[in-house]
């Protein structure tokens, strides 16, 4: 086996999976949740046994205090002794790590050390809610395996190929290039894969396709690819940018940012109202869109507005990114609302006929899962659902750069 250990980690949570990389199965997975906070931390634990041909093991459900993410990673080994199987008995060859931002220095997986670390660590500044997590991950998961090789695999990475003129925002170079300001993008691993996958259901080589993915998720984003490379993407210096998300705002002029400061609200309240009250629980009160729909449905006028407001938003970069590809051959839905909301799909596919972009009703609502077409048979734009897998790219990213290390 070429198994791999995935971290995704935030400031108060590690999610992980054992991936056998070679064979794609998932070997184990768990969470460990509220590190750090007040209250009894949260471990869940489930597996396979090596071997065991896919039999589940029985899920261990534990809690106790998790006061930082060294202590994350005990119980995460504890949790493997505790279903049978230590985690020596996995057979993992490297630890792949989710790191969110990579600045403009980290372009491709890279293997991990004191310096990358820290250096992951100053880049905080520009994702502050996701970097310290990873670091602080990093750093318990390089004590707990110090014999293994660890990877950082950046979301960042994959939209590295943006070109100058769409990644530059128009403020003054000096102070631009002085503070790091430009488009950096978000969701890469995602994409990356997503694409790829969209090329091999259609068979057709990547280098080919003009594709636009729409990964739309409690964050979400959208993606302009030309050749299997990002040339445009809606996130931008940060993940606030863009498309309206669970609790970000997406695009708002910077103006209002100015507005609420000078109103007498505070910087760090700014931040916390555009980054973690807007979107739709801004709009609606809550993030699940469950709620959102079931609401609208009976009438909400908050709900309804918040869903039109999230389609028009989808919509304009749909319609943004057809001219930056001069057209394209396939539009691509993925992530939790792209995977799982037809409604949503049709609504932000509506009115493209003109581009010979045509949603077919019946297979958009179909109980289908996996990739699948849900275009008309006349479409001359292929619409395609491609469920994510963020943990097997980069148990498959890690897994490549250990091999050729």
């Amino acid at each position: 086996m070429n198994a791999v250990l995935v971290v995704n980690s935030g400031s108060s949570s590690i999610k992980y999976q054992v991936i056998d990389e070679s064979s794609g199965e998932r070997l184990a997975q768990g969470l460990v949740e509220r590190i750090g906070e007040q209250g009894a931390g949260r471990i869940v634990h489930r597996g396979h046994r090596p071997g065991s041909g896919g039999e589940l093991m029985t899920e261990t459900v534990t809690e106790r205090d998790i006061p930082d993410h060294a202590a994350g990673f005990a119980a995460i080994v504890e949790g493997f002794a505790e279903n049978g199987t230590p985690i020596e008995g996995f057979g993992i060859v490297a630890v792949g790590h989710r790191v969110v931002h990579g600045g403009s220095e980290f372009i491709a997986p890279t293997l991990i050390d004191a310096e990358v670390a820290e250096r992951i660590l100053e880049l905080a500044e520009l994702a502050p809610l996701h970097n310290p997590g990873h670091h602080a991950a990093i750093i318990a998961a390089r004590a707990v395996f110090p014999d293994l090789p660890h990877v950082a695999v950046f979301d960042t990475a994959f939209h590295q190929t943006i070109p100058e003129k769409a990644y530059t925002y128009a403020i003054d170079r000096e102070l631009a290039a002085e503070h790091g300001i430009r488009r950096y993008g978000f969701h890469g691993i995602s994409h990356s894969i997503v694409s790829r996958r969209a090329a091999r259901h259609l068979d057709r080589p990547l280098e080919s396709l003009k594709q636009i993915v729409l990964h739309l998720g409690n964050g979400a984003s959208m993606c302009a690819i030309d050749g299997g490379r990002s040339v445009d993407t809606s996130m931008g210096l940060t993940p606030l940018e863009g498309l309206v998300m669970g609790t970000r705002s997406g695009n708002i002029d910077a103006g209002a940012i100015f507005h609420l400061i000078r109103r007498g609200v505070s910087v760090d309240e700014v931040d916390r109202e555009l980054n973690k009250r807007a979107g739709f629980l801004g709009l609606t009160g809550t993030i699940d869109f469950r709620d959102v729909r079931a609401a609208a449905a009976a009438g909400d006028a908050a709900a309804q507005l918040a869903i039109e407001v999230y389609v028009h938003r989808a919509r304009h970069y749909l319609g943004a990114y057809l001219a930056v590809l001069e057209g394209a051959d396939t539009v691509v839905f993925t992530a939790g609302l792209g995977e799982n909301g037809p409604d949503l799909r049709a609504l932000i596919c509506a009115g493209f006929e003109w581009c010979g972009l045509r949603i077919d009703p019946d297979r958009n609502d179909s109980t289908e899962t996996g990739t699948r077409v849900i275009s008309a048979n006349d479409s001359r734009i292929t619409v395609l659902v491609v469920p994510t897998d963020e943990e097997a790219e980069i148990a498959k990213q890690s897994i490549a750069l250990v091999t050729s290390s």
